[in-house]
């Protein structure tokens, strides 16, 4: 479901899939074949939220938003499952692991990984190529740069993934089950 709020409606890219039980709230921007998942939440009413080209954000995923902020979800970004992803900025070719929690005004570099189930601290900043994981998160390593490539590659099926969802999925009515 979409809904405007107070004024401000989705704009969704043409190309993008948005599952049928994602909600879409207010002040939100989906870029190109970005692709949202079942059960997803994107709640753009106190603040704006933006996601760019080639982003998947997965199952269950809750992304909100400081009162006058901004949450940013770069290019080629992945939100694994059950992620919560709250006012902060995430920049091209991240990985951001199930189940993980980014919390307001943290910046995740470009190409980083953060662990499943780790939590970016309020304010926090990761660099460029790093892997993240723990509560609180730190940086375990420097990921090669050449590691970079992986994650558009991840990014690239998923946008195939929801092309294929979005003339594939056929609903199937319960009586039809039986």
């Amino acid at each position: 479901m979409m809904y405007s709020f107070e004024g401000k409606t989705p704009s969704i890219h043409p190309s993008a899939f948005v599952a049928d039980e994602a909600t879409i709230i207010g002040n939100v921007t989906i870029g190109e074949d970005a692709n949202i998942w079942p059960g997803v939440v994107i709640r753009g009413d106190v603040g704006a939220i933006r996601i760019g080209d080639r982003v998947n954000v997965q199952d269950g995923s809750v992304l909100h938003v400081d009162t006058d902020g901004e949450t940013v979800l770069e290019d080629d970004v992945t939100i694994g499952h059950l992620a919560m992803v709250h006012g902060c900025h995430i920049e091209p070719g991240c990985l951001i692991g199930m189940s993980s929690t980014v919390l307001s005004r943290s910046r995740v570099g470009r190409g980083s990984i953060v662990g499943g189930g780790a939590v970016v601290l309020e304010g926090q900043e990761l660099p460029a190529f790093s892997l993240a994981a723990g509560v609180p998160a730190k940086v375990k390593r420097t990921l090669e740069p050449e590691t970079y490539e992986a994650r558009l590659k991840h990014a690239a099926y998923y946008v195939e993934l929801g092309r294929r969802a979005r003339s594939g999925l056929v609903p199937v009515a319960r009586a039809d089950l039986m």
